[in-house]
């Protein structure tokens, strides 16, 4: 119900305009998986741990909300429908589930740091001993009880760790739903108890139309092909793009990379443009810029058959993923880093 006025706890990826996925009532795309979750819910055969794989913003968050919803509807398997319940947020159920409230389902993502002023870069230990906690209550109702982690690839080893624990004596009744951009960053450990289910891009008509039901028309854009293009499926991305230039910074890294010798003054300004203070979100739309021009290479190199270059991609994208997330946990100077993975992408592609 698009009038409900819901409280909905902050998130450290909220984006201003798009709901968040424990609010929203829209899915689009991914009508397979979709099919194939309600089925195993009725047929009694759910995993206790499902492992939602794929890029950031293109529902997998959204699904499990979903998935709870239903599972909290339908309490009895067998009374279950083979299609997953569209949420209704004039229902009490469904308010809980979204304000965070509701006794059955427990949302883990990373905390908000009051003495910082902001979240955390990570979900610590103390956040998945909350899991322990929930657990050790009595099940409202005798209903399943769910647990949703979001983004697991967020926990620290600490936390990955504990989390592993229960994982491994799961309680009847209960599901855990991890959500996963870079599942490669997840203890294998953890992977080998998960059911893992793979989700793709969306496909162009999902995208323009999530993106419509959010008041982003793509038909009414200028540059609605480009938008398109570099949102790589993902409404999370295509909204930020639209919101804070991604484009234009995508457009500035082109005439960088086009040019055989490096553009210093070129690499300097966009550098200091992604520097400034309130620059964070452009600084992280850049980096994704760059990972994704490496992934395509390492792609097409495997397409090809060339495993040699396909393998030097690869090791360049983990390289830079890894350096990205090193400089951000230790606060590196942000204009460095830009210019050093500017350099290094530069000398790559000539």
């Amino acid at each position: 119900m698009s009038d409900v006025v819901l409280d909905v706890p902050a998130a450290h990826d909220a984006i201003d305009g798009v709901p968040s996925p424990s609010a929203n009532p829209a899915l689009f795309g991914h009508s397979g998986i979709r099919s194939f979750l309600a089925q195993a819910y009725q047929s009694g055969q759910m995993h206790h741990a499902l492992l939602l794989e794929g890029p950031q913003g293109i529902g997998k968050a959204t699904l499990a909300f979903h998935l709870a919803g239903h599972m909290l509807k339908y309490p009895q398997e067998a009374d279950a429908p083979l299609t997953l319940a569209t949420p209704d947020f004039g229902s009490a159920p469904y308010r809980q589930m979204a304000t965070g409230t509701h006794l059955s389902v427990l949302h883990i993502s990373r905390p908000f740091d009051a003495k910082g002023g902001k979240f955390k870069t990570g979900i610590p230990v103390e956040e998945i001993r909350r899991v322990g906690h929930f657990l050790n209550r009595t099940s409202h109702d005798g209903a399943w009880r769910v647990v949703i982690v979001d983004p697991a690839d967020d926990m620290n080893r600490n936390a990955a760790n504990a989390l592993l624990k229960t994982l491994e004596e799961p309680p009847k009744r209960t599901l855990f739903v991890l959500i996963s951009h870079s599942a490669g960053r997840l203890l294998p450990t953890i992977r080998s108890r998960c059911q893992s289910i793979r989700f793709e891009p969306l496909a162009n008509p999902d995208l323009a139309a999530a993106l419509k039901a959010i008041n982003l028309d793509t038909q009414s854009l200028p540059d609605a092909d480009q938008l398109m293009t570099h949102a790589d499926g993902s409404v999370r991305k295509a909204a930020l793009l639209l919101a804070f230039g991604g484009l234009e910074i995508s457009a500035a890294v082109d005439g960088i990379l086009e040019k055989r010798v490096f553009d210093v003054p070129k690499a300097h300004a966009l550098a200091t443009a992604l520097s400034g203070r309130d620059a964070e979100i452009q600084y992280d739309l850049f980096l994704e810029d760059l990972l994704a021009r490496v992934a395509i290479k390492a792609r097409l190199a495997a397409e090809q058959g060339n495993s040699n270059e396909a393998n030097r991609w690869s090791l360049l994208w983990q390289d830079m993923q890894n350096e990205a997330r090193d400089a951000a946990a230790f606060n590196l100077d942000r204009k460095q880093t830009v210019l050093i993975f500017l350099e290094r992408i530069q000398r790559a592609f000539n």
